[in-house]
C-alpha cells in the first residue's frame, strides 16, 4: 500500500486527521500538503483534514475542536444543542476544561470555555462519534445541571427551558437531574423547578 493510500485509509477510520495522526504511522506531513494541492484531502481548518467527500454534518466543528483538545467537554448551549433540548442556536462552541488547563489558541471556530474541576468535570462525560472523532459531551442532566450553575453565562431562561424540554422528551430521569444538580451542587435552586416540572 503506498503512502498516499495509507493516509486515505486513515481518513476514513478518523473522519478527520492531523499531522500527528500521519506522523504516528510513520509517514511525513508532507504528504498531507501534497494530498491537499491534488484534490485528494480537503483542509477542513488549520492542520485538520478530511476526505472530500466526507459527509459534512452541522456537528463537523464539535469534532474538529475535539481533535484539537481532547481533554475539553461540550457543554451547556452546545451541548443543549447537539442533544435537542433547546431552541438556542449556539454561535460558539461552548467547552469545559479542567481548572488551571491551558487555555488553546484556536481562532475558528469561536470558543466559550468554562474551567471548573473534580466531578464537576468529569461526571456525565458521554462519547459520541461525528465523523469518526470521539468527541466528549455531557450528558442532558448532567448539561441542565450546569446550566443552572452556569445561569448567569446562559440565562436562567435558558436553564429553565433546557429542563422542561429535557423532561419533556424524556431525554432525563428526576434521578439523574438530582444526582447531577447535587455534583453541580444547585440542588436547592433547582428544586422548586423540579418540582414544578414534575
Amino acid at each position: 500500500m503506498s503512502r498516499q493510500q495509507q493516509i486515505l485509509e486513515l481518513a476514513k477510520k478518523k473522519g478527520i486527521i492531523r499531522a500527528e495522526d500521519v506522523k504516528a504511522v510513520g509517514i511525513s506531513r508532507n504528504y498531507l500538503y501534497r494530498m491537499h494541492k491534488e484534490g485528494l484531502l480537503e483542509k477542513n481548518a488549520v492542520g485538520l483534514y478530511i476526505l472530500p467527500d466526507a459527509l459534512v454534518r452541522e456537528n463537523l466543528s464539535l469534532a474538529e475542536v475535539a481533535k484539537r483538545m481532547p481533554h475539553a467537554v461540550v457543554c451547556l448551549i452546545s451541548a443543549l444543542s447537539y442533544h435537542e433540548i433547546t431552541t438556542q442556536i449556539p454561535h460558539e462552541i461552548w467547552l469545559t476544561i479542567p481548572r488551571g488547563s491551558w487555555r488553546p489558541e484556536v481562532e475558528h471556530p469561536p470558543l466559550n470555555l468554562t474551567y471548573v474541576s473534580g466531578p464537576a468535570y468529569s461526571f456525565g462525560i458521554q462519547e459520541h462519534v461525528i465523523n469518526g472523532v470521539a468527541v466528549k459531551i455531557y450528558s442532558p442532566a448532567k448539561t441542565v445541571a450546569d446550566c443552572f450553575k452556569f445561569r448567569n453565562k446562559v440565562g436562567l431562561d435558558v436553564a429553565i427551558e433546557a429542563l422542561r424540554e429535557a423532561w419533556r422528551s424524556r431525554k432525563v430521569t428526576m434521578d439523574e437531574l438530582v444526582e447531577a444538580a447535587g455534583i453541580d451542587r444547585v440542588l436547592k435552586i433547582m428544586r422548586p423547578y423540579l418540582e414544578a416540572t414534575v
